[in-house]
This record gives structure tokens, C-alpha cells and sequence, in this order.
């Protein structure tokens, strides 16, 4: 691994000591050379793995053409993927920006002017974004604090409470949202009778109900979205991470039969549905087949399974490649033994440790991480 270095970046990141220089489906290389196991996938980013051909060659094809021309015009990637995604979700229309937190921020002012109302209620331990307006509704009292005050009509409910979410929704409430599984925070499904509680309280507000499919979406669970496992559609849904293999997007959708909301002039993004992210995310979607998604949930079985296994485990939560796990001790310190070994993941809070390889992981790399594993938690 390479020795932390000093740079002009901000200080914004707590980077580990290691530079790649290059990736290859669910293998990373650094600047040594070394070769890294990534159950990271860019944190729930990376689902097909690195450079794999379909995407890669949609976004190479995409930029012998047309790399930008903004919203003012039409292009082809823009109106196929939104097609695309309509069809996955049953009928809908598509807002583009660049990342799942501008996406939340959509989410926020359609819900407002759809709605008439300004209130929302989220969770105690969501993640919804870093912008002004995403980190109001985060459930995290740390990451708000320093940037307080921030949007002050948002109440917050206990995770599958149902009485707790009634008791936070209020007459001026426009908006509920929530994860279908709480990924930052501890990997924590939502039940369904708790999703069907939160359609039909915004149904009786008024309200839109949003799940948040930032980290769960595009078939990281299993199915192409986590909200198809619960039975409970929702008014919107947004989508980044995996929507484009690692190129920048986000996406708002919104069910056909929901309006009042943005018209143009109420909102935009230069750089949404950016002609060549929108070919990668062309790609993507045509590759979440039934076939992939069942390695997903097969590979994730085994996955959850063995961490269970494992000396020092409590337990295990979570759907398809998006798994987390309570170990003993401080989890970053377990992350960063790991890749002291080779092995690439994440965490979701101060005990918990988080892996999302690419939906195409094999049964042999899932035991290999899991052979690292073992000998990292001993």
C-alpha cells in the first residue's frame, strides 16, 4: 500500500493508504501493483465490476458521438434510459442530475409543490445526503449538528414503529421518506408491515411517499428495486450508485398519476442526463436480468451464511449483495485489517461492517473474503 501523502485536496476524506491505478470485475490494483478483493464496489456503486464490457463500451461508443449538449435539446441516451426506467418501475417519469443526494433534493422540492405542504418525516438513522436540504432529513444528529439550522419542519420515527411514524406525521406533512433498507445506517430492513403503514399515512396526508433507493436500487438487493420485495409502491424513488457503473448520475423518478409538481423553471441540472452516463446507465439496466439478479440473492445467501459463522459476528441484516454485519470491536479497525490483507470493505456506524461486491461475484471469491475474514476477526 502506498503511505499517505500530502496533497492539494481538501481534507474532506479519511482515505485509506492505498492509490488504484486500475480494476478488473471484482479485482482492484494499486500503484504497486497489488491486487485487492473489492467488496466494496465503490460503496454499493460498482454492481456489474470493473470495466465490465457492456457499460464500458456503451460509454466509449457514447463518446465518439456526443458528450454534451445540456437540457435545452433532446438526445437519444436521455430519452431511452428514461424509457427504460419507466418500464422497471411500471410507469414513470424521470428527473436526471448527477448524484443520489441532488436526487433527494428533487425529491424535496416536488414533494412541496406537489403537495402544498412543507413538512417531512424521515427516520432516526437514515442517510439521505450531504446538501443542505438531503442533510435535513437525515436521521443523524452528528452529520447535522455542525451545519445547524437547517430545514426546520422534518420529524423523525423510529425504524418499523409504526405508532412512532404516525406520531411524527403531522397535517403539514407533504413528504415521508425512508430507505427500504437504512444502508449507512446499520444495514436495517424496513419491514413491510411498516412500508404498507407509511402508504397508507401519506395517502391520508396527502402526502408522496419516497424510498430512497440510492444504495438499494438497480438490483443491489436482489430485484431491480428494494421496494418490489415489500409490496408497497411509492409516489417516488430516487436512484444513483448503481445506476451507471461508476459514471456520475442520479435519477428522481415519479409515478405516472402523481402530479403538481416541477415545471420547467422550478428546477435543473447543467450536467443531468449527461448524454454518455445515460448510454453507461443504458447498458446497466439492460444487464440487471433475471439471471443476475439471482446471483445476487444466491451469492448474498452465502455470503450472510458464512459471516455467521465468523468468530466475533453478532449479526447479520440485510438483502441480495448489500449486506452488514455487528462485529466485536471498532469496525473501522476490522476494515482496515482487512485491507491490510487485501480486501476492500466498508462500515455503517461504529460497529458494523458493510459488504456490496459487484452483483457478479463468484461463489469461490465469496468464500476467499470470507477465508480473509475469518482470519482478520480471529
Amino acid at each position: 500500500m502506498t503511505k499517505m501523502i500530502e496533497t492539494n485536496l481538501l481534507p474532506i476524506y479519511a482515505r485509506a493508504p492505498v492509490t488504484f491505478v486500475e480494476g478488473d470485475g471484482c479485482w482492484l490494483t494499486d500503484d504497486n501493483g497489488e491486487r485487492y478483493l473489492d467488496f466494496a464496489g465503490g460503496i454499493a456503486v460498482i454492481g456489474l465490476g470493473h470495466r465490465h464490457p457492456a457499460s464500458t463500451r456503451a460509454a466509449h461508443e457514447q463518446l465518439d458521438r456526443l458528450w454534451h449538449v445540456s437540457n435545452l435539446y433532446w438526445t437519444i441516451p436521455v430519452m431511452e434510459l428514461a424509457k427504460k426506467l419507466s418500464d422497471r418501475f411500471g410507469g414513470a417519469r424521470t428527473f436526471f442530475c448527477n448524484s443520489g443526494t441532488e436526487a433527494i433534493e428533487a425529491a424535496i422540492k416536488y414533494a412541496r409543490k406537489a403537495t402544498g405542504k412543507v413538512g417531512a418525516v424521515a427516520l432516526e438513522g437514515s442517510f439521505h445526503g450531504r446538501t443542505m436540504g438531503s442533510l435535513s432529513i437525515t436521521g443523524q444528529a452528528a452529520k447535522r449538528e455542525t451545519f445547524a439550522p437547517l430545514l426546520n419542519q422534518v420529524s423523525f420515527a423510529f425504524l418499523n414503529n409504526s405508532l412512532s411514524l404516525r406520531a411524527a406525521a403531522l397535517a403539514d406533512t407533504g413528504l415521508i421518506i425512508m430507505e427500504p433498507i437504512l444502508a449507512e445506517g446499520g444495514v436495517r430492513p424496513v419491514d413491510v408491515e411498516f412500508a404498507r403503514t407509511a402508504r397508507a399515512l401519506a395517502d391520508e396526508l396527502g402526502a408522496l411517499l419516497c424510498f430512497d433507493e440510492v444504495q438499494t436500487g438497480v438490483g443491489r438487493t436482489g430485484s431491480f428495486f428494494a421496494f418490489e420485495k415489500l409490496g408497497v409502491k411509492p409516489d417516488l424513488v430516487t436512484l444513483a450508485k448503481g445506476l451507471a457503473n461508476g459514471l456520475p448520475i442520479g435519477a428522481l423518478l415519479v409515478a405516472d398519476g402523481v402530479s403538481g409538481g416541477l415545471e420547467p423553471g422550478d428546477h435543473a441540472s447543467t450536467f443531468g442526463g449527461n448524454p454518455v452516463s445515460c448510454a453507461a446507465a443504458c447498458a446497466v439496466v439492460d444487464a440487471i436480468d433475471e439471471e443476475l439478479l439471482a446471483n445476487a440473492r444466491a451469492m448474498g445467501e452465502r455470503l450472510a451464511s458464512g459471516l455467521r459463522g465468523l468468530p466475533g459476528v453478532s449479526e447479520v441484516r440485510g438483502a441480495g449483495l448489500l449486506i452488514g454485519a455487528d462485529v466485536e470491536g471498532a469496525a473501522a479497525d476490522v476494515a482496515a485489517r482487512a485491507l491490510e490483507q487485501r480486501l476492500l470493505i466498508t462500515t455503517c456506524g461504529t460497529d458494523s461492517i458493510r459488504l456490496t461486491p459487484p452483483l457478479t461475484v463468484s461463489a469461490r471469491l465469496v468464500d476467499q473474503a470470507l477465508a480473509t475474514l475469518r482470519e482478520v476477526l480471529a
